[in-house]
């Protein structure tokens, strides 16, 4: 009995700890005001509503992030054999300057957006965002399909590309 009850509490401190997985995006999320490559301030939820109808794979990154660089390959490579998608680039970098230079020197193909707040930021707290790149893939009816990827070979990220 004893045994049981440390295995009930275990299993239940292993759920607890877990990341909460989101099927939509909150308030604060959508509500974050992004700038465009052209200046213009817009928010998260003017983006997505931009989208609607398409499959959009959102692609967090900065400039600075050595996993973010990394991963630009395989972006790349899944932008080579799904040009049904959408591509959304939402840049944390921590100057514009930056953001816009790191487009430019990697060749990134999509629209962009930078992230003012950061990491720390409303829209950084409201997705739990605790690294990057993090990959998503938004649903046409806006809804998230996959919540987080961090790896552009991650078989979730592939299976929710394909379906």
């Amino acid at each position: 009995m004893k045994n049981l009850l440390y295995v009930s509490m275990l299993a239940f401190l292993v759920v607890s700890c877990q990341k909460e997985i989101l099927k939509e995006f909150p308030p604060e999320a959508l509500q974050e005001t992004m700038r465009t490559i052209d200046g213009k301030n817009i928010s998260f939820q003017e983006v997505l509503a931009k989208h609607e109808g398409q499959t959009i794979f959102i692609d967090i990154w900065a400039s600075w992030c050595g996993d973010c660089l990394q991963g630009i390959p395989g972006v790349k490579e899944i932008q080579k054999n799904n040009s049904q998608l959408t591509y959304l680039f939402l840049s944390l970098d921590r100057k514009e300057s930056s953001w816009k230079a790191g487009i430019q020197k990697h060749n990134l193909v999509g629209e962009h957006y930078y992230v003012k707040s950061g990491i720390k930021g409303a829209f950084g707290k409201a997705i739990g965002l605790d690294w990057i790149p993090r990959y998503m893939i938004v649903n046409p009816d806006g809804s998230i399909k996959l919540f987080e990827a961090v790896k552009t070979n991650d078989e979730a990220l592939q299976n929710a590309i394909k379906q």
